[in-house]
């Protein structure tokens, strides 16, 4: 396999019809230049040893030259070792509903971006499985195919929104029924659609998509999402969906269809709310799946092949230096540190430059190897030998950084990955160092940091959707957690006030009761007289007759 490994460069090759455009101007005017001194033919005879053609061979030499010498720049490549990876798992086609009833904020951040977020922490768990992406509304049609790449299952879910979808609605069946032909021929490895929606089924038919696809072997799950209470649709412009008579929209998670559908694919139903519950019990249930063996074509290393071009250069500059621009067979007139002394010195300069950067490089391309295999503190060690060579390197710092971030040496990371972010020129590396920046503020709950960093990546890279989504829900978080530590303050405030409240009655001495000689001859003659009236009361009780007879004394 064979690529470029900085294809930017090759950009400048658009400067070679330039320079051929400036030959032929300047070809032009010298012609017009020979017609004021006499007629050409007469020139001819006059010049016999002017070459009409060396010119043109020596501009071919030097445009060719030129256009090796961007390829070189790009860094051409070729895959080196390919193996055929035997990898044991499962395949699964994962249909996400994007009706606008997935916008429904009743799940946080919503029904359809809690989903995507469902879904990468699923391809994040999957090792040797093969997945494949299915949007469907009223429509349905494949997002991704079935394949081992992650990375670029994660690109194409970030992608995902309602407006993919025209017809809008939802129409569980004909997302079965897609997903089914989505899948390999292979017979003796499981095979799994998950669905993604909150059920509400428009069109019917799902009950009989599911059966058909049990009869074929694949497991249907339903993951119902939302709430069955009712939520609105909130919309772009501000205010949320209503209907035709002007009543807002509430749409409800339809439990009862969902596992219906679920029970005849004989898979499971799992409701999906703001815990991790969900992920949990899927993985479990994915995990009882029947695996099998596949084949993977990897082009596991790659071999730098600018020297062969740089051989080519060397040899076209050699030659386009040696032809003169006269016909001399003898080669008595040659003068090599003429005109032509320069491109010498130019080239005696190439060399040695090209030389000294190999050797970083080879250490970068050595750790790059390691990186691959999982080995980071060895490929730490080739990243740091890199920039002991060239410590303007900014590819080295930025890789050395995510090194540094795979060994949990996060504070070390951050700052090399910011030094790579300060010396890349490229945009697109330097937002993939910010980007790195703010995933490892974001795992350490660090909201306000992470969103600095996810705002300078998208600076130097807009068209970035992971870095949005991290921004949009970094940001979220962020204010969930003022929020929690404000009425955490509030309360510690309170708990403090009444600790210092009991501190001050504990403090205060206990006035000592007393009682004058008046009150206490007082309070005695008023006991007495309430004796008196007590004893004549017993008195006449006494005396009269009992009406009633007591059966139990307790």
């Amino acid at each position: 396999m064979f690529r470029f490994e900085d294809p930017i460069y090759l950009w400048l090759l658009l400067l070679v019809p330039v320079l051929v455009l400036v030959a032929l101007l300047g070809h032009r005017k010298r012609k017009k230049q020979l017609k004021a001194f006499g007629d050409p033919e007469l020139l001819k005879d006059l010049m016999p040893d002017v070459s009409a053609y060396r010119p043109w061979v020596k501009l071919g030499l030097a445009v060719f030259a030129f256009a090796l010498l961007v390829v070189m720049l790009a860094r051409p490549q070729m895959g080196t070792k390919i193996t055929h990876e035997k990898r044991n798992g499962i395949e699964a086609v994962i249909a996400i509903d994007v009706s606008n009833s997935m916008m429904a904020q009743d799940v946080v951040p919503s029904r359809l971006e809690k989903s995507k977020l469902l879904i990468e922490n699923l391809v994040d768990h999957f090792t040797h499985d093969r997945i494949g992406l299915v949007v469907f509304a009223g429509d349905a049609f494949v997002q991704l195919p079935i394949t081992t790449d992650y990375v670029s299952a994660k690109m194409f879910l970030q992608n995902i929104d309602p407006s993919l979808v025209a017809t809008q609605g939802t129409d569980i069946a004909k997302a079965l029924n897609l997903s089914m032909r989505s899948f390999s021929q292979q017979k003796d490895i499981g095979k799994a659609v998950i669905v993604i929606t909150d059920g509400e089924d428009h069109e019917g038919g799902a009950l009989e998509a599911a059966k058909a696809a049990n009869d074929k072997g694949v497991r249907v799950f339903i993951l119902g999402i939302g709430s069955t209470k009712g939520a609105p649709i909130p919309l772009q412009e501000g205010g949320y969906l209503t209907d035709r008579s002007g009543q807002t929209v509430l749409t409800a998670l339809n439990e009862t269809m969902c596992k219906e559908i679920a029970q005849a694919g004989k898979g499971t139903y799992i409701h999906v709310d703001n815990t991790n519950d969900a992920q949990e019990k899927l993985n479990d249930e994915l995990a009882k799946l029947q695996r099998a063996d596949t084949q993977a074509v990897i082009y596991s290393e790659y071999g730098e092949q600018f020297q062969a071009v740089c051989i080519i250069v060397i040899i076209l500059l050699i030659a386009e230096i040696l032809i003169l621009d006269i016909k001399n067979p003898k080669l008595r007139n040659i003068h090599l540190f003429g005109s032509k002394k320069p491109m010498a010195m130019l080239l005696l300069l190439i060399v040695p430059t090209l030389a000294f950067a190999q050797s970083d490089r080879h250490f970068i391309r050595t750790g790059n190897k390691l990186y691959r295999n999982q080995n980071y503190p060895k490929a730490e060690v080739e990243y740091r030998k890199a920039m002991s060579q060239n410590g303007s390197n900014a590819h080295a710092v930025y890789n050395l950084g995510n090194a540094l971030m795979m060994q949990q040496k996060d504070s070390a990371a951050i700052v090399q990955l910011e030094n790579a972010g300060k010396m890349e020129a490229n945009k697109t590396r330097k937002a993939m160092a910010y980007h790195n920046i703010g995933t490892i503020c974001q795992r350490h709950q660090l909201y306000g940091d992470a969103i600095k960093a996810y705002e300078e990546a998208l600076r130097n890279n807009p068209n970035d959707n992971e870095t949005r989504y991290n921004l949009a829900l970094c940001k979220r978080l962020n204010k969930n957690n003022k929020e929690q530590q404000k009425q955490q303050q509030q309360q510690q405030q309170q708990k403090e006030q009444q600790k210092e409240q009991k501190q001050k009655e504990k403090q205060q001495p206990k006035p000592k009761e007393q009682m004058s000689k008046e009150n206490a001859e007082q309070l005695l003659n008023a006991a007495i007289q309430d004796e008196k009236a007590t004893q004549q009361r017993l008195k006449k009780a006494t005396q009269q007759p009992s009406r009633r007879t007591v059966e139990k004394n307790w």
